[in-house]
């Protein structure tokens, strides 16, 4: 997720981006509802189609300050054999060595280490990104969606989150050849993140 961003050390510091009012009273610990969120992710697929999939488990937290954006941070862990494309065979391609490797290294995860409001509903977090035992950094756009009390007296917070991968960065270097040239599986992942989160009593 991202609530975080990059200094230019050429240029005066800016000003801080205003943050959403909305946001700004929703200070405390946050845990992610993993039945109201997704985790979605697509590649390209023998060079003509995108392929999605999602995970089907996994667990996090958020610490969201609302009048000091840099002061968040999120911390979210994927079981990798909760992968799901909708083709069992794929599946099991992708939780095989080929791939996830998921005996070996069972989990994904992310750990926030930078957050920023960028103006209005948008932030930016920066952080590890750990796959296959290799921890590289991830910066994920945000959007704020809102906030809302459910029916069970739940404070919600909704944000809406993207990023791109090289997974070859992270080890997963699997592929296979075309006769027409090119490769079976795009070395570029898309990720798409959709989060509910319920504050913590």
């Amino acid at each position: 997720m991202g609530l975080f961003g990059r200094k230019n050390e050429n240029t005066a510091p800016a000003a801080p981006a205003a943050v959403s009012p909305d946001l700004a009273a929703l200070t405390g610990d946050y845990t992610i509802d993993p039945v109201h969120s997704g985790l979605v992710f697509s590649a390209r697929h023998a060079m003509v189609t995108n392929v999605k999939g999602s995970f089907k488990d996994f667990e996090g937290t958020l610490h969201l300050d609302g009048s000091d954006p840099s002061r968040s941070s999120a911390s979210i862990d994927v079981k990798l054999d909760s992968v799901d494309t909708g083709a069992p065979d794929r599946d099991g391609h992708l939780k095989s060595a080929d791939f996830f490797d998921v005996e070996n290294h069972p989990l994904m995860s992310f750990r926030s280490t930078a957050a920023e409001a960028l103006g209005g509903d948008e932030y930016r977090i920066t952080g590890d990104l750990t796959i296959h035992g290799t921890t590289k950094p991830l910066v994920i756009d945000l959007e704020f969606n809102g906030s809302a009390k459910d029916p069970f007296g739940n404070e919600r917070v909704g944000f809406e989150g993207k990023a791109e991968i090289l997974r070859s960065e992270w080890g997963l270097t699997y592929n296979a050849a075309l006769e027409t040239g090119g490769v079976l599986v795009s070395d570029k992942i898309k990720l798409t993140l959709e989060i509910s989160a319920i504050k913590n009593a």
